[in-house]
């Protein structure tokens, strides 16, 4: 009867196959050399769970490639198996060490890693995480010999070369999400140059600080930042509530100016016309006119004032006399 497993995954019933076939085909002496070989063959089996990647070697070589699930390769020394996780985020601590997970969590600093310059010249402590997982089994098992301590390198690189390109105030304020964006990015460029097999999943900035012996003075900076802001908005404040008004004054002012132009420019106007018909009358009757302007201004000058009159010839007769005590009663009177 040949030997024609019904099941290529049962391996029991595999294994008692083989064995009665080689019961038939060998003495009893032998018997025990077939047992050893089923044994041998028996290691050959494997099963790549389904956050791995199966990468089998022929003598050292790749020869394939197994998804998850159950497989069978060819026992050792012949050929092997290795099972990365291919799904497994694995993380990375550049400028400090976790200690003690905790709760509470303990960290220690490396400065010879945090310690960076920026794009004015100020040195920044900076302390991250890069997170990744692996998108090519085969690249990232044998491309590069040492796949950690590189992935470590160049995120600590691509840092500097971001941070390097901001200044202090960015970096330890408002563009860290810039920062962290632009130092994944270039993460990932120099590892597909380096064809490590892997994905940057995050990086993440976990602490910025300026360093400890200058802290003090960058907390005096900020602080005079502070008042310098609290002064400008005092300020804005001010003239928001100053400006209204000076432009509510200036308006009046200039709408006063107009209505009072208008009035002269009317009244002008009045009297050129006035002055106008005037004359047509002065050029129909001279006398008359002068006349009556002579009666029309004495009226004027004399409106309010104690009068006396007196006939011509008695007027001859009689010596002018001015009161000045009646005449300041009255001006008296009319202040």
């Amino acid at each position: 009867m040949p030997f024609e497993p019904q099941d290529p995954l049962d391996i029991n019933a595999l294994l008692f196959q083989l064995r009665m076939a080689i019961q038939r085909m060998l003495p009893k002496a032998g018997r025990i050399i077939g047992g050893v070989l089923i044994l041998w063959l028996m290691t050959g089996f494997y099963i790549v769970q389904p956050d791995e990647m199966g990468v089998v070697k022929r003598f050292g070589a790749i020869s394939s490639v197994a998804p998850p699930g159950p497989h069978y390769h060819l026992p050792y020394p012949i050929e092997t198996v290795l099972r990365p996780k291919v799904t497994k985020v694995h993380r990375t601590e550049i400028g400090f060490r976790t200690v003690d997970i905790g709760p509470p969590a303990q960290y220690r600093s490396i400065p010879e890693e945090a310690l960076m310059l920026t794009g004015d010249e100020n040195i920044a402590s900076v302390e991250f995480i890069v997170q990744y997982r692996i998108k090519n089994a085969m690249e990232y098992l044998f491309a590069i010999a040492w796949v950690d301590p590189t992935i470590k390198a160049s995120a600590e690189a691509a840092m500097r070369e971001i941070i390097g390109k901001n200044k202090i105030d960015e970096v330890l304020t408002t563009g860290k999400a810039m920062i962290q964006e632009g130092t994944l990015v270039l993460l990932q460029k120099i590892l597909d140059d380096y064809k490590a097999g892997v994905q940057i999943v995050a990086v993440q900035l976990q602490d910025v600080r300026p360093p400890e012996p200058v802290s003090e003075a960058f907390k005096d900076v900020a602080s005079a930042r502070e008042d310098k802001e609290k002064l400008i908005n005092q300020a804005q404040s001010y003239q928001n509530d100053i400006m209204p008004k000076a432009q509510g004054e200036a308006a009046q002012n200039v709408n006063r100016a107009q209505g009072y132009a208008q009035a002269r420019i009317k009244r002008a106007e009045g009297e050129a016309n006035r002055f106008l018909k005037s004359l047509v009358e002065y050029r129909k009757g001279p006398d008359v006119i002068r006349k009556r302007i002579y009666i029309e201004t004495v009226e004027e000058v004399f409106t309010g004032m104690e009068k006396f009159i007196i006939d011509g010839k008695a007027g001859e007769r009689l010596m002018p006399y001015l009161s000045l005590k009646d005449l300041k009663s009255s001006e008296n009177i009319t202040k």
